[in-house]
């Protein structure tokens, strides 16, 4: 709020509106990024919004500023359905659907940089493609209230840097007198997306949780010979609802059952009993992912999960598995012991690390329900309301759009990876028609996530 206030005041001065650095780099924008009318360009930090009523001649235009005063008149009294504005906050996530472009001229350098890689983060979420414009200088309009308006003053190398701590590709950039210019995606790696929407807990207190979890002295998972037995893996995807009998049958069958978080409760509520249940995320209101407990389940616990769940659970039948080796290795530390270590790779969610856990253990049959990484209806086959969010796009696959939440388009990019490494070494079958699924039935790619198809 003391932000907003100082730009409230700013732009009540008629002097400081006057000059709108954005609108002097709209034609290198064009230039640059090329819009077609069919576009949605979010101009991120509008200002005045003469940059984006430019703008607006090209293609649809959705303006974001964090004051409701900043807007020249002739720019509110043009605004319809190809320019439209919106107040908001650019370190909070931007809901609504994925813009091809985006526009951000004159904000990174008032942002505080404890916010920079945040709000860089929002935008490059927002938008495939973006053009910065970022002054690298001090700021001589602030004067005017008493207050310092460039809050992050740093030079070309100092921004590059944090966009390749991104993981963005750099399509180009230039460094000139005074500011500096991007254009990036962060959508060609998928790794914006997956640091933005994955959910972590900070890593000293994973650390912390590990060590406490170490302390009890249960077994750990360690690689073992292969075995020749089928497993079903059940996540937690909206297509296992298609699948009750047939999981039932199977189960009958006496194929050993897998599940992983909330979907342990919803195989238990659907008489579908596991037979092993794999949690990997490290909050504490995780613990309801093992209740109840079932005498002849095995439970593999990742080391990093929170203690309060890992105590619940008999040891006889718990099995702790490392996700990761760094903070292993400093929990190890802590606690003064020598140990061998088989860490668990293979991407952001429980489901990708799942096929490394298993192959590790020696199995390598695969039928896997529920690992749609799209929305039909909704995100997971059950309530889970940690994964609600207003971040919902479309993923170009082949032939198809799919309806994605980000964590689920950085899984999608994660297993085409993981499957470029496992897939002489395992036997899948993903049922469901899916995301996931399409993939790998047609062996089409992820647009938005394709350089060659989407480099403009």
């Amino acid at each position: 709020m003391i932000e907003q206030n100082k730009y409230e005041k700013m732009w009540s001065i008629p002097q400081y509106r006057d000059t709108a650095p954005g609108e002097f780099f709209v034609d290198h924008f064009i230039k640059t990024a090329r819009p077609k009318p069919t576009d949605t360009i979010i101009d991120f930090g509008c200002g005045t919004g003469r940059a984006a009523l430019t703008l607006s001649k090209f293609a649809k235009v959705r303006m974001l500023d964090f004051t409701a005063n900043s807007l020249d008149d002739s720019v509110r009294e043009a605004l319809g359905e190809n320019l439209t504005f919106e107040q908001h906050d650019l370190t909070k996530a931007i809901p609504g659907k994925i813009a091809r472009l985006g526009y951000n001229t004159d904000v990174m350098e008032h942002i505080p940089p404890e916010d920079v890689k945040k709000v860089l983060a929002n935008i490059l979420l927002a938008a495939k493609y973006v053009y910065f414009n970022i002054s690298t200088v001090p700021d001589n309009m602030g004067a005017l209230i008493g207050e310092q308006l460039h809050l992050t003053v740093q030079p070309y190398s100092w921004w590059l840097e944090q966009f390749n701590d991104l993981g963005c590709s750099v399509i180009n950039s230039s460094e000139h007198e005074g500011c500096c210019i991007f254009f990036v995606t962060g959508y060609v790696n998928g790794k914006v997306s997956k640091d933005c929407s994955s959910v972590n807990t900070e890593d000293d207190v994973m650390v912390e949780q590990i060590v406490e979890n170490l302390k009890i002295g249960l077994d750990e998972a360690k690689p073992y010979e292969a075995q020749d037995k089928e497993l079903i893996f059940i996540a937690g995807g909206p297509s296992i609802n298609e699948y009750v009998q047939e999981l039932k049958l199977n189960k009958k069958l006496g194929i050993p059952i897998v599940t992983f978080n909330g979907s342990y409760n919803w195989a238990i509520e659907n008489g579908i009993k596991p037979d092993v249940q794999v949690v990997m995320d490290a909050r504490e209101f995780n613990a309801r992912f093992v209740d109840p407990i079932i005498p002849s389940c095995k439970y593999l616990i990742a080391s990093q999960c929170h203690p309060e769940l890992v105590k619940k659970l008999p040891k006889e039948q718990t099995i702790l598995w490392h996700s990761g080796a760094d903070n292993v290795k400093k929990a190890v530390r802590q606690l003064g012991i020598e140990r061998d270590i088989y860490p668990v790779y293979g991407g952001m969610t429980v489901m990708l690390r799942a096929f490394s856990l298993f192959l590790m253990l020696g199995y390598s049959k695969f039928a896997v329900y529920g690992f749609d990484s799209c929305i039909m209806d909704d995100h997971h086959g059950y309530p889970q309301p940690e994964n609600d969010s207003p971040r919902i796009f479309d993923v170009e696959c082949g032939d198809r759009v799919f309806k994605c939440h980000p964590w689920m388009l950085s899984q999608a990019h994660e297993f085409l990876e993981l499957q470029e490494m496992i897939s002489e070494l395992v036997q899948m079958d993903i049922k469901g028609d899916g995301l996931i699924a399409h993939m790998i039935k047609t062996g089409a790619k992820l647009s938005e996530l394709d350089n060659s198809d989407n480099m403009v």
